[in-house]
Protein backbone atom coordinates (compact mmCIF):
# COMPACT_ATOMS: atom_id res chain seq x y z
CA UNK A 1 0.00 0.00 0.00
CA UNK A 2 1.02 3.46 -0.44
CA UNK A 3 1.45 6.62 1.75
CA UNK A 4 -1.21 7.86 0.05
CA UNK A 5 -3.77 5.19 0.06
CA UNK A 6 -4.02 5.56 4.11
CA UNK A 7 -2.89 8.78 5.52
CA UNK A 8 -2.71 9.41 9.09
CA UNK A 9 -3.55 5.30 9.63
CA UNK A 10 -7.39 5.73 7.81
CA UNK A 11 -8.88 3.92 5.09
CA UNK A 12 -10.49 6.21 2.15
CA UNK A 13 -13.85 7.85 2.90
CA UNK A 14 -16.09 6.06 0.21
CA UNK A 15 -18.03 9.69 -0.74
CA UNK A 16 -15.25 10.44 -3.50
CA UNK A 17 -15.64 8.66 -6.47
CA UNK A 18 -16.55 9.16 -10.42
CA UNK A 19 -17.99 6.96 -12.85
CA UNK A 20 -17.34 6.83 -16.44
CA UNK A 21 -18.75 5.10 -19.47
CA UNK A 22 -16.32 4.46 -22.71
CA UNK A 23 -15.79 2.33 -25.70
CA UNK A 24 -16.85 4.29 -28.43
CA UNK A 25 -19.12 7.34 -27.96
CA UNK A 26 -18.26 7.97 -24.60
CA UNK A 27 -21.52 9.46 -22.40
CA UNK A 28 -20.92 12.68 -20.12
CA UNK A 29 -23.77 11.78 -17.94
CA UNK A 30 -22.17 10.35 -15.43
CA UNK A 31 -23.20 12.46 -11.66
CA UNK A 32 -24.06 9.59 -9.13
CA UNK A 33 -24.93 10.01 -5.40
CA UNK A 34 -24.61 5.73 -4.93
CA UNK A 35 -22.76 3.06 -7.13
CA UNK A 36 -22.53 -0.82 -5.43
CA UNK A 37 -22.29 -4.26 -6.38
CA UNK A 38 -18.62 -4.29 -6.83
CA UNK A 39 -17.60 -7.81 -6.18
CA UNK A 40 -16.59 -11.17 -7.48
CA UNK A 41 -16.71 -14.45 -6.21
CA UNK A 42 -16.44 -18.18 -7.06
CA UNK A 43 -19.16 -20.25 -7.31
CA UNK A 44 -18.01 -23.74 -6.02
CA UNK A 45 -19.80 -27.54 -6.05
CA UNK A 46 -19.59 -29.65 -3.00
CA UNK A 47 -18.45 -33.15 -3.67
CA UNK A 48 -18.48 -35.81 -0.85
CA UNK A 49 -15.76 -37.95 -0.34
CA UNK A 50 -16.36 -41.42 -0.85
CA UNK A 51 -15.68 -43.78 1.99
CA UNK A 52 -14.62 -41.03 4.18
CA UNK A 53 -17.87 -38.86 5.54
CA UNK A 54 -16.15 -36.22 7.44
CA UNK A 55 -14.50 -34.80 4.07
CA UNK A 56 -16.92 -32.02 1.45
CA UNK A 57 -14.38 -31.00 -0.84
CA UNK A 58 -15.24 -27.21 -2.13
CA UNK A 59 -14.13 -27.28 -6.38
CA UNK A 60 -14.13 -23.57 -7.65
CA UNK A 61 -16.65 -24.23 -10.21
CA UNK A 62 -17.14 -20.62 -12.45
CA UNK A 63 -16.47 -16.81 -11.07
CA UNK A 64 -19.78 -14.87 -10.61
CA UNK A 65 -20.90 -11.35 -10.04
CA UNK A 66 -23.90 -9.49 -9.72
CA UNK A 67 -25.31 -6.42 -11.25
CA UNK A 68 -23.56 -2.87 -11.05
CA UNK A 69 -25.81 -0.73 -9.78
CA UNK A 70 -25.70 3.06 -10.05
CA UNK A 71 -27.93 5.55 -8.14
CA UNK A 72 -28.72 9.63 -8.98
CA UNK A 73 -31.43 12.20 -8.87
CA UNK A 74 -34.16 11.31 -11.65
CA UNK A 75 -32.24 13.00 -14.86
CA UNK A 76 -34.00 15.18 -17.44
CA UNK A 77 -35.18 13.04 -20.72
CA UNK A 78 -32.50 14.52 -22.60
CA UNK A 79 -29.87 12.92 -20.65
CA UNK A 80 -27.84 10.25 -22.77
CA UNK A 81 -27.29 7.44 -20.38
CA UNK A 82 -31.68 8.15 -20.24
CA UNK A 83 -31.61 7.71 -23.90
CA UNK A 84 -29.26 4.26 -23.31
CA UNK A 85 -31.39 3.18 -20.85
CA UNK A 86 -34.66 3.81 -23.25
CA UNK A 87 -33.11 2.33 -25.99
CA UNK A 88 -32.05 -0.81 -24.40
CA UNK A 89 -34.65 -1.26 -22.03
CA UNK A 90 -37.70 0.47 -24.25
CA UNK A 91 -36.41 -0.62 -27.70
CA UNK A 92 -38.13 -4.53 -27.79
CA UNK A 93 -34.69 -5.78 -28.99
CA UNK A 94 -35.69 -3.79 -32.43
CA UNK A 95 -32.00 -2.94 -32.49
CA UNK A 96 -28.42 -4.37 -31.24
CA UNK A 97 -27.32 -3.59 -27.67
CA UNK A 98 -25.05 -1.39 -27.08
CA UNK A 99 -22.17 -2.40 -24.95
CA UNK A 100 -20.23 0.12 -23.10
CA UNK A 101 -17.13 -0.12 -20.56
CA UNK A 102 -18.26 1.45 -17.27
CA UNK A 103 -15.14 2.60 -15.13
CA UNK A 104 -16.05 3.16 -11.17
CA UNK A 105 -12.82 5.08 -9.79
CA UNK A 106 -12.70 5.84 -5.64
CA UNK A 107 -10.20 9.35 -5.35
CA UNK A 108 -8.85 10.78 -2.74
CA UNK A 109 -8.78 13.84 -1.63
CA UNK A 110 -6.26 15.33 -3.70
CA UNK A 111 -8.66 14.07 -6.54
CA UNK A 112 -5.98 11.11 -7.28
CA UNK A 113 -7.43 7.76 -8.60
CA UNK A 114 -6.68 5.54 -5.64
CA UNK A 115 -8.90 2.30 -6.70
CA UNK A 116 -10.52 1.60 -10.12
CA UNK A 117 -12.66 -1.02 -11.54
CA UNK A 118 -13.36 -1.64 -15.19
CA UNK A 119 -16.37 -3.54 -15.96
CA UNK A 120 -16.52 -4.57 -19.60
CA UNK A 121 -19.17 -4.94 -22.30
CA UNK A 122 -22.43 -3.59 -20.12
CA UNK A 123 -25.22 -2.63 -20.83
CA UNK A 124 -28.87 -1.53 -18.51
CA UNK A 125 -30.48 -4.21 -17.80
CA UNK A 126 -32.98 -2.74 -14.84
CA UNK A 127 -34.12 1.23 -14.56
CA UNK A 128 -36.66 2.03 -11.65
CA UNK A 129 -37.28 4.81 -9.67
CA UNK A 130 -37.70 4.83 -5.54
CA UNK A 131 -40.92 5.42 -4.32
CA UNK A 132 -42.46 8.76 -3.85
CA UNK A 133 -43.40 9.85 -0.42
CA UNK A 134 -45.57 12.97 0.70
CA UNK A 135 -44.31 13.11 4.38
CA UNK A 136 -40.41 13.49 3.10
CA UNK A 137 -38.39 16.25 1.32
CA UNK A 138 -35.96 14.34 -0.73
CA UNK A 139 -35.13 14.47 -4.15
CA UNK A 140 -36.64 11.65 -6.16
CA UNK A 141 -34.26 8.77 -7.14
CA UNK A 142 -33.26 6.35 -10.27
CA UNK A 143 -31.78 3.52 -9.89
CA UNK A 144 -29.98 1.65 -12.64
CA UNK A 145 -28.62 -1.85 -12.84
CA UNK A 146 -26.22 -2.61 -15.51
CA UNK A 147 -25.18 -6.47 -16.11
CA UNK A 148 -21.41 -7.11 -17.91
CA UNK A 149 -19.47 -9.43 -18.80
CA UNK A 150 -16.38 -9.12 -16.50
CA UNK A 151 -14.79 -6.98 -14.59
CA UNK A 152 -11.42 -6.51 -13.24
CA UNK A 153 -9.48 -3.83 -10.82
CA UNK A 154 -7.28 -1.33 -13.25
CA UNK A 155 -5.32 0.28 -10.00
Amino acid sequence: MSGDYFEDGYPPPAFYFTVGFGSGNPIADTAFNEVSGIGTEIETESVVEGGENRFVHQLPKQLKHGNLELKRGIAQFSSPLVGWCRATLEGEFSTILQLRTIIVKLNGEKKQVLRAWEFNDAYPVKWSVDAFNSTKNEVAIEKIAFAYSFSKRTV
